[in-house]
């Protein structure tokens, strides 16, 4: 137990008694995991200064030439700033770690603040996952990592990710950059980008300063917009996302639901409508939207589905909400 006049675990220097004494649950990895969170986000919040701005709008447009017309601008912006940080302007990092470093306090910070060089790509798939880090193979290294999780949303296994990483100070590494997760259907276009960079005597962090702006050019010709869902997942919420606006209904809170159905259990649907169908009895049934008082026959036959087929979806949505709210 500590006692009140002993050091105080989070790092700080100062007596428990004077700094953490009081809080619940108190962790040296808790408390750092926040510091690093804070200055994440201060870099982000300073950075491009105004004398890098010139550099920056030069750099990005070499990325809006040729992705403008497969994702939005505020995608390919952010993807841009990162990519012109980590791969371009490194010494910007570099001198804003030196700036932290001068500042900080706490002596656990800046142990981790001495290993946070230029952020590393991670091109990878997840593997496993579990409440705090995801488990993903980082195909460009042949090794796995553990990568914090940074919501508690469902991540299914075998989607590929990409994110720049630092050493989180604990178990493994947290994304400072943007966390972009891919649908399951876009699989062929990484084994593709990773057979092309196995034939080149390249590190990985050359080969993805130089292909970066290739592989979101693959993954545009292979009809990715920049959503996290498969087509076919898309299919399902959009038919339910546009059943609600005929009806004049709105339900966030059903849609969040579906889409973590899809993601966690992937139902082996032949058609998308069936899904649809089951979710929106299911919504009607919980009172996720206002009544509209439709049997189970009619929002079959709007669908044009099967009742048989819509109850099948409707009884996994049903068991699925159940063991979410019991978890």
């Amino acid at each position: 137990m500590i006692g009140r006049n002993d050091p105080c675990p989070c790092g700080s220097g100062k007596k428990y008694k004077k700094c953490c004494a009081g809080k619940e649950e108190l962790t040296v990895e808790v408390v750092q995991a926040e510091e690093m969170e804070r200055i994440l986000q201060s870099f982000y919040d300073e950075y491009p200064k105004q004398k890098d701005f010139g550099d920056y709008r030069e750099f990005a447009i070499q990325w809006k030439l040729p992705l403008s017309e497969a994702y939005s601008e505020e995608m390919i912006e952010a993807i841009a700033l990162d990519e012109f940080f980590f791969h371009n302007r490194t010494d910007i990092w570099e001198g804003f770690v030196r700036k932290q470093l001068k500042k900080t306090v706490r002596p656990s910070v800046i142990k981790v603040l001495e290993s946070w060089s230029v952020p590393q790509t991670l091109l990878g798939k997840v593997i496993q996952t579990d409440e705090s880090y995801l488990t993903v193979y980082d195909r460009l290294n042949n090794r796995n990592v553990l990568l914090r999780r940074e919501s508690e949303k469902p991540v299914p296994e075998d989607v590929h990710l990409w994110c720049f990483t630092l050493p989180d100070g604990i178990n493994g590494v947290l994304a400072v950059s943007t966390l972009i997760f891919f649908p399951v259907d876009q699989s062929s276009v990484f084994d593709e980008f990773v057979t092309e960079f196995t034939n080149v005597d390249q590190d990985s962090e050359t080969y993805m300063r130089n292909h970066s702006v290739t592989l979101w050019e693959k993954l545009a010709e292979n009809g990715y917009k920049g959503e996290e869902f498969t087509n076919f997942e898309q299919g399902v919420l959009g038919r339910i996302a546009s059943f609600l606006e005929a009806n004049d209904r709105k339900s966030d809170a059903l849609l969040e639901l579906i889409e973590d159905y899809l993601v966690e259990e992937q139902p082996n649907a032949r058609k998308d409508v069936a899904i649809a169908a089951g979710a929106i009895r299911y919504g009607q049934e919980h009172a996720l939207f206002e009544p509209l008082e439709l049997t189970v026959k009619a929002i079959a036959d709007v669908f044009e589905v099967s009742p048989s087929s819509l109850n099948r979806y409707y009884n996994g949505i049903t068991e699925y909400a159940k063991l979410k709210t019991n978890a």
